[in-house]
């Protein structure tokens, strides 16, 4: 697959292609990054992509011209419709992405990407070009490379061969794997630290009464800090007798 970034900050990029366990995903091809500058499209002397906003007020506004010529290129490049590589905007405005999403994008073709910066960028170009807005929360950032990351690094984390134990990502917090339900606690060595113990269920050696264990902790912690997955679960008719059973001990304390 193939992500084309646009950002006005490519070298904010290289190192983060470089490290981590996710870094065998582009090193090796899997997940082909491209950095676009849309600077490089910009006329005149000075190369300029932003200005004032019409109507006055603070901050700048990316303009739109500079951000179509980088765009005409990229779509030029890559040679692919717009439905199969979507230009996604990363944007406060956007829906949170999440992981049934992620799960998404790293099954397709890929898609352009592309980091605002200042105030924002001219409406028209939205209006005119991009596909879907995508947020990664109710907060703002000063662009949007990190969100870019964000979503490269999820993607990237599930392509085959990049963790390395292929079955590490099915039980993440919110796979369907767990029936979306948050991750357990994990522990390793020592089995005494500071006082601290392991609890006894994993020392056992009984898988299925570790299964059971790590299980439980799921709901319980889902229904503590994410109640509204657990009713997600229970409305798919995720939740056995057994789940339900376990949660309700909780609701009793």
């Amino acid at each position: 697959m193939r992500f084309d970034v646009i950002t006005l900050f490519p070298e904010l990029f290289e190192p983060f292609l470089k490290s981590g366990v996710t870094r065998r995903a582009y090193e090796g091809g899997l997940v082909d990054v491209r950095l676009w500058n849309p600077r490089d499209f910009a006329e005149g002397n000075y190369r300029r992509v932003d200005d004032r906003s019409f109507g006055g007020g603070p901050g700048m506004v990316m303009m739109a011209q500079p951000l179509a010529a980088c765009l005409a290129v990229i779509r030029a490049d890559r040679g692919q419709a717009r439905d199969v590589a979507p230009l996604v905007l990363f944007s406060p405005v956007g829906e949170t992405l999440r992981h049934a999403s992620v799960q998404q994008w790293s099954d397709s073709q890929g898609a352009v990407l592309l980091c605002g910066r200042y105030e924002g960028i001219d409406q028209r170009f939205i209006d005119a070009h991009v596909d879907m807005q995508i947020s990664l929360g109710d907060f703002v950032l000063s662009g949007g490379e990190l969100a870019a990351m964000a979503l490269l690094d999820a993607v990237a984390r599930l392509q085959p061969g990049v963790l390395n134990d292929e079955g590490s990502h099915q039980l993440d917090s919110f796979n369907p794997a767990l029936d979306g339900l948050l991750d357990c606690p994990h522990y390793t060595r020592p089995d005494m630290w500071n006082g601290r113990g392991v609890p006894p269920e994993l020392m056992s050696g009984h898988h299925a009464q570790i299964e059971r264990w790590r299980r439980d902790q799921r709901l319980l912690l889902t229904a503590r800090l994410r109640p509204e997955l657990i009713e997600a679960a229970r409305a798919a008719q995720k939740l056995t007798r057994q789940d339900e059973a376990v949660l309700k001990t909780q609701n009793s304390l």
